[in-house]
């Protein structure tokens, strides 16, 4: 193994021709911080420009998680400026997720346990993304008065049928077999293949191919369970494609069914505000061109929601007080201003692409 370098949130490592990045933070469930996103990057590019680096692997410290998201304790504390620490981290943080994206060399993630949120931009647009058994996968941001980020709205707008508009809207939590429909993964391996998997990779010549690296990953992959969602995806497609969120809650009350009963109230319990601007960043992500152009209208809908009132009051009610009962302002749909919405998904004249 050649040098190591350990930092209290993040180790960079090579292991034989494997570079390892491996969040640290298990007691936190590996929430990413503005001072991690600074770990990573580098890494990258140090692991790209070395020609025996053969790929890079993602995994978290501990057994509960990949990664939960962003650190949201450390933005509800922060200035609540547009040029703030909040916007400052999700600059790039953004920039990182695109770079996973565009990254030359072979890209795996081991999305076990929790992923959800930034968990999410740092696996899920890799080229090669592996869910296990305990592999909990959610875009749960509506739930806090957030929206869905980190290049998120890209990855749901291209789900099958109307699925991305499901997990955006509800956040729901979905296991493997969803997650391998939804698109969000590759394939699904047992927990206890993982360290067998990892060995094999440390093993790769410099050069190998994407698809050599598929196919060893592939020998271990299992059979997934079936999809829940698949089996609702009729449903799923009719209810969802309507032109709003009121929309969308008639037609699941009037399908009455208690698959479309149950997504209606816990969408109806989310943010009005956020359920807005995550319906129309999905819409307007079906027509994007590029990830990046996805990202520039998260970044503005990230920082116009930082200068409002439901983010403060969903991490409130979620993680400082945890008394789980967010008073969301406006408290309905319908007081939403909708030019508000259209305004603040318009991407910023200092962008995030340059």
């Amino acid at each position: 193994m050649a040098a190591e370098e350990v930092h209290p949130d993040v180790i960079v490592e090579r292991v034989g021709s494997l570079g390892r990045i491996r969040l640290n933070r298990p007691k936190a469930m590996n929430s990413l911080t503005h001072a991690m996103v600074h770990l990573i990057a580098p890494a990258l590019n140090a692991f790209e420009k070395d020609p025996t680096v053969a790929a890079v692997l993602l995994t978290g410290e501990g057994e509960r998680g990949l990664c939960a998201g962003g650190d949201i304790r450390a933005l509800y504390e922060g200035e609540r400026t547009p040029d703030g620490a909040a916007a400052k981290f999700w600059r790039e943080e953004y920039r990182l997720n695109a770079r996973i994206a565009r990254f030359p060399k072979p890209y795996i993630a081991v999305m076990d346990g929790v992923t959800m949120g930034g968990g999410i931009g740092l696996s899920a647009h890799g080229a090669h993304r592996i869910v296990t058994e305990r592999s909990r996968i959610a875009m749960p941001e509506v739930g806090i008065g957030f929206v869905p980020d980190v290049g998120g709205t890209w990855l749901l707008a291209h789900a099958p049928g109307e699925t991305g508009a499901y997990l955006a809207l509800t956040g729901e939590t979905i296991g493997p077999a969803d997650a391998l429909h939804a698109g969000l993964a590759d394939l699904e391996i047992a927990l206890g293949s993982v360290p067998t998997v990892i060995e094999d990779l440390t093993r790769l010549a410099p050069g190998t191919s994407h698809d050599a690296v598929r196919a060893l990953i592939s020998r271990h992959a299992v059979k997934s369970e079936p999809a829940r969602l698949a089996e609702h995806q009729d449903l799923i497609d009719r209810c969802f494609a309507g032109a709003s969120v009121e929309a969308i809650l008639a037609a699941l009350a009037a399908d009455g069914s208690a698959f479309a009963l149950k997504a209606r109230e816990i969408i109806a319990s989310k943010s009005p505000t956020s359920l807005k601007l995550t319906f129309r960043l999905i819409r307007l992500a079906r027509h994007a061109g590029s990830l990046e152009a996805c990202l520039e209208r998260e970044f503005a809908a990230a920082v116009a929601v930082a200068q409002g009132h439901d983010f403060y009051e969903g991490v409130r009610a979620a993680i400082i007080d945890k008394d789980r009962n967010p008073r969301w302002s406006p408290a309905s749909l319908a007081e939403v201003d909708d030019h508000g919405i259209d305004a603040s998904v318009q991407p910023m004249a200092n962008r995030v692409f340059a």
